[in-house]
């Protein structure tokens, strides 16, 4: 039987995703999109999911590390950040998942790494109840708040970053995609996602088949195949992000 590195290995074959790399300058109508880096998501057993690890993880601690990395290039440059919260009412369930995120808990926190963004003016904070970003920004009165900030900051292109790699941030990043191409997001014309900056969670299935209702999820292969699709959707995929003074 095949081990779980020789079955990545042939998977990265099959469904190989080529990263390039992105050089951002003043002239780049950028904004940076972070979704989800919240306690209940990314630090050490503060969340109520299996998402949130139970132990350091290499892989949630580096996006965590070049979400933050990022968020402060931008600031430093007065450019436009946009941060999505997963928040939730206890009395109002995500099927399939458990309760998680509750407001006001830590949970739905931003991880310490990026707190300091609650301050910062150009950066616009969201808390979302569903898995799409998109979805979530939705009003009542028919106005979209990511909408209507890429169109009031002019933005052509955004470099997204978060977790889970293969399930928030690309249901995010597909229908963005869309919008774009039905134009209901101008001026939007890229959309990139940033490799090292996103994540998702591990659950082996020896673990799996112990917690009722849940689903195996390796987390490299997860990871790879998110980016996968989301390349397949249109978005650029990259491995570096740079600036140009």
């Amino acid at each position: 039987m095949a081990t779980d590195e020789t079955i990545f290995d042939h998977l990265k074959k099959e469904i190989p995703v080529d990263e390039e790399s992105l050089l951002l300058n003043p002239d780049s109508s950028v904004g940076l999109v972070i979704v989800d880096v919240v306690n209940g998501f990314c630090t050490v057993s503060s969340g109520n999911m299996v998402v949130a690890p139970t132990k350091p993880n290499e892989q949630i601690s580096k996006m965590v590390e070049e979400s933050a990395m990022l968020a402060r290039e931008f600031c430093d440059r007065n450019w436009p950040v946009f941060a999505f919260l997963d928040s939730h009412h206890p009395d109002v369930p995500e099927i399939p998942y458990p309760p998680h995120c509750i407001i006001g808990t830590q949970e739905a926190e931003l991880v310490p790494a990026l707190q300091w963004l609650e301050s910062e003016t150009c950066a616009t904070l969201m808390r979302k109840d569903c898995i799409n970003g998109f979805v979530g920004s939705m009003e009542k009165d028919g106005s979209n708040k990511f909408v209507d900030w890429v169109k009031e900051k002019q933005i052509k292109a955004i470099v997204v970053v978060g977790i889970c790699t293969d399930i928030c941030v690309f249901d995010f990043v597909a229908t963005v995609l869309s919008a774009r191409n039905h134009s209901v997001i101008p001026p939007l014309e890229d959309v990139v996602v940033y490799s090292r900056g996103c994540a998702t969670y591990d659950l082996p299935l020896h673990v799996a088949k112990d917690i009722k209702g849940a689903q195996a999820h390796p987390q490299e292969m997860m990871h790879h195949v998110g980016l996968y699709m989301a390349k397949g959707r249109g978005a650029k995929v990259v491995s570096q992000v740079s600036f140009d003074p």
